[in-house]
């Protein structure tokens, strides 16, 4: 589990490894390799911009200069900030998908649940605490509509994966109470991240753990 993760999780100097190779969604779609190869190299450097003062002192004039392009390019592939910032959103979102809908096709027992559900929130609050570029835009996801709609999106996917999973569990419950709940639960473990990189690490810990608990009770409920 914690090697599988990792792989996903791990950081380069500027893009995280789990943004890397994703395709993009901004203004442009680039057809053609040197295309793609600029548009990485935009995210790239606002990334490193973002993991050196964040996100609301990046600027698109810097991002352009560093990357070797013109403003005119750069607005060409994305528009303005909010679209560099939910580029590189999406793509951290979309590779977490993966790693959830992988990790939790291994559930067959409770008991599974209890150890790989537990173990996938360990592991993104240790990311979060650890990843400065997606703890900046996550912190900022508040204030922007575009990136609150991705939050819901993704918790939503999430929530259908996990919810597969507790109606193998619980074959006698009310699947559309189980649905409810995996949203829920998949909702709540975003908004506990968020409270508890904002904490003193000790909390923050005290907050994940009890979360855990908490979150891991009602799913073996069902």
């Amino acid at each position: 589990m914690r090697r599988s993760v990792t792989a996903v999780t791990r950081s380069a100097p500027a893009v995280p490894a789990a943004l890397e190779g994703q395709p993009a969604a901004p203004g442009r779609a680039p057809s053609q390799q040197r295309a793609r190869d600029r548009v990485e190299k935009i995210l790239s450097v606002a990334a490193a911009l973002i993991a050196k003062s964040g996100s609301e002192a990046m600027r698109m004039g810097d991002v352009a200069a560093q990357a070797g392009i013109s403003i005119g390019s750069l607005y060409q592939y994305f528009p303005d900030k909010a679209a560099i910032l939910r580029e590189l959103n999406d793509r951290y979102n979309a590779s977490c998908r993966l790693l959830i809908a992988a990790e939790l096709g291994k559930v067959k027992t409770k008991a599974d649940l209890k150890r790989i559900f537990g173990a996938l929130l360990d592991v993104y609050y240790q990311f979060y605490r650890s990843e400065p570029v997606i703890r900046d835009i996550w912190s900022g996801a508040q204030a922007d509509r575009g990136l609150q709609d991705l939050d819901f999106e993704d918790n939503r996917l999430n929530a259908a994966v996990l919810a597969e999973v507790l109606m193998r569990l619980h074959p006698k419950a009310d699947p559309a109470r189980l649905r409810t709940t995996a949203f829920l639960v998949m909702h709540l473990s975003g908004s506990t991240m968020r409270a508890a990189i904002a904490l003193p690490e000790k909390d923050g810990d005290a907050a994940v753990e009890a979360f855990k608990s908490m979150a891991i009770r009602e799913l073996l409920a069902g």
